[in-house]
């Protein structure tokens, strides 16, 4: 690709970024928490259209995705989950083709007075945006669709198809990931924009949803004595989960690319509830829990060792002895996933295109980095056979308070993807 061109479509870029960031402020004032989406898919679709991209849009049905490989089980309906894809169709067909990929779904903000400023109103402050899912990722969706405009600003599409996706249900399933899948979007390889500082994400970690239930003896805390304390019972069986998760990040079990860290696998409670009234003795708790697992570690045995270590440790309270506790998947069944252990050609080629395009956009050598969560990669890269590049701008406070993502780091990212693009599929003519 000529340096001419590399130059056109980085002041294209350029040319654009104000039109860019107020794009990413609308797109982010939606509150699109799981269930709320469809606002922001709204106006995603509006502005797909309006770029004359054949659009499809979408309520996901449960039943066509269900028996694929990668489905994670769900609790409720879907009746409010809506994915959107633009379709960009080459005339010449000369290229490779490509997905787009990005998460329009965003987590809750938490308690609002712990933000500065409201999470659903963002701001602009000293070069960066700021507010709940600006980094987590509709900072990657804008550039992903903001690198396709600077192309069109040039006069020129891709040569190879083109399917930008702005999918739901990436934060606690990747089933709108699957859905596309399903639906036949297929391509020679994915980018995937996620807030990763400008690295090429080589590995990612699998990650495994499930809940505890536990039921107790409720008496007047009186007789405590007599009842079985619901909540408390909880506590050595959360231990034995931590135990275990020590266990899964001994070195012999370690994926060779974090075989440098010692704790890559993180088991997290991250919801607790349980009794009815103060001075009562709860009968009842529930607990949630998030665990990682390796890329080429079986959900199917992490899963036995889960149950097997629960109910051990059940056994040696008196009560949930005979009152086992139930466990219950729901939300992620994900597999890890290691772009590094793909050693195809396509693999290689798009690794290197990328590289390239991100050192003219940059001046800069293109990192590598094996993080410590998950992404919709693993749905191309391991059930597609498609080369999935997960690279996106710095973001910080990524599900926290305060979270915000760094513009001048978009701009960079949308100019490497915009020469990225015009290298793997090649340029026409409008």
């Amino acid at each position: 690709m000529s340096d001419t061109l590399n130059t056109q479509l980085c002041d294209a870029v350029d040319a654009g970024f104000d039109r860019q960031i107020a794009f990413l402020s609308e797109l982010t004032a939606h509150p699109s928490t799981r269930g709320n989406e469809q606002s922001a898919q709204d106006f995603m679709a509006a502005e797909l259209s309006a770029r004359g991209y054949a659009l499809d849009r979408w309520q996901i049905d449960v039943a066509d995705i269900q028996h694929l490989p990668g489905f994670s089980p769900v609790l409720g309906t879907y009746e409010d989950a809506v994915n959107v894809v633009g379709t960009h169709r080459s005339a010449t067909q000369k290229g490779r083709s490509l997905i787009l990929n990005g998460h329009i779904d965003v987590v809750p903000a938490g308690p609002l007075d712990m933000w500065d400023t409201p999470p659903f109103k963002p701001r602009v402050k000293d070069g960066w945006l700021y507010g709940r899912g600006g980094g987590d990722m509709k900072a990657g969706l804008a550039s992903n669709l903001f690198a396709l405009d600077a192309l069109r600003a040039c006069g020129l599409a891709p040569a190879a198809d083109v399917f930008y996706q702005s999918v739901v249900e990436e934060e606690c399933t990747g089933n709108g990931a699957l859905a596309c899948l399903a639906r036949g979007y297929q391509a020679d390889a994915a980018l995937i924009p996620e807030p990763f500082s400008e690295h090429l994400v080589t590995a990612q970690l699998g990650v495994i949803w499930f809940q505890v239930h536990l039921k107790g003896r409720p008496t007047h805390v009186a007789y405590a004595g007599s009842g079985a304390n619901a909540i408390e019972a909880a506590f050595p069986l959360i231990k034995a989960l931590h135990d275990m998760e020590h266990r899964w990040n001994d070195i012999e079990h370690r994926h060779a690319e974090y075989a440098h860290m010692d704790h890559a696998l993180n088991l997290n409670v991250g919801k607790f509830e349980g009794g009815d009234w103060t001075s009562s003795v709860p009968a009842w708790s529930t607990f949630d829990v998030r665990m990682a697992i390796f890329p080429g570690q079986s959900i199917k045995a992490a899963k036995e060792e889960i149950e097997k270590t629960i109910l051990e440790a059940a056994s040696a309270n008196d009560f949930l002895r005979n009152a086992p506790p139930e466990i219950v998947y729901h939300g992620f069944h994900a597999e890890g996933y290691a772009l590094s252990d793909d050693s195809s050609a396509m693999a290689r080629q798009a690794i290197s295109t990328l590289e390239a395009a991100h050192s003219t956009a940059t001046g800069e050598t293109l990192e590598r980095e094996a993080i410590t969560a998950t992404t919709d990669a693993r749905f191309f890269g391991l059930y597609a056979d498609t080369p999935t590049l997960v690279y996106g701008p710095k973001a910080e406070a990524i599900h926290g308070f305060n979270e915000r993502v760094d513009l001048e780091s978009m701009r960079r990212v949308t100019k490497a993807t915009a020469l990225f693009i015009a290298q793997w599929c090649g340029t026409e003519d409008i």
